[in-house]
């Protein structure tokens, strides 16, 4: 119903902004990717998915169509609520969810507050499909970077450093550096870790 709003910016919070549209304010709920891409400028255009419930009615804005229709994807999955997918976007890029999709990387999904293993592996199930046709996803590019940081998991395991604490710096470490190869990986995380 509400594709758009654009407008004089009121108020922007972590997690809403507020859009004087001709006279009537817009409240409408963001993630943290959205809020880290709005300017600091009075015009601004976000684009809406409006959610209709018996006890209310609620407008979330995305910087980009492309993150609401992450959005919308991840909200028809069976257990994902509107709430939950925003903190979805919150806690990953677009990017890194649609391309742990489609990798299969539960771990990464799993690694989301509020989302377990189940819902994690159901939200592969269901979406990996209509993500690489959609957004044309090239599986081996994607399995390529994860394949060096598989490869440096292992082999800090093999050095002795817990599973857990490994992963978490990996990721940082390949979310800052998709290029890096295994040997730089491996030398990043030894300084974190």
């Amino acid at each position: 119903m509400i594709t758009h709003i654009q407008g004089k910016l009121v108020e922007k919070n972590p997690t809403d902004v507020v859009i004087d549209c001709n006279g009537v304010g817009y409240k409408l709920n963001i993630s943290l990717h959205t809020y880290s891409q709005i300017p600091d400028q009075e015009n601004l255009k976000l684009y809406t998915h409006l959610q209709i419930r018996e006890d209310a009615h609620t407008l979330y804005g995305f910087a980009s169509t492309s993150e609401r229709e992450l959005f919308r994807l991840l909200i028809s999955v069976s257990g994902i609520g509107a709430n939950t997918a925003r903190t979805m976007l919150s806690s990953l890029t677009p990017k890194q969810i649609r391309e742990g999709i489609a990798v299969d990387d539960v771990a990464l999904i799993q690694s989301i507050k509020g989302i377990g293993v189940k819902t994690a592996q159901r939200v592969i199930i269901d979406l990996k499909d209509k993500i690489l046709k959609i957004y044309d996803i090239d599986e081996v590019s994607v399995t390529q970077s994860n394949t060096n940081k598989d490869e440096a998991l292992s082999a800090l395991e093999v050095l002795g450093f817990a599973k857990k604490q490994a992963e978490k710096v990996l990721d940082k470490i390949v979310k800052d550096q998709p290029e890096a190869n295994v040997e730089t990986i491996i030398k990043l995380a030894l300084k974190n870790l």
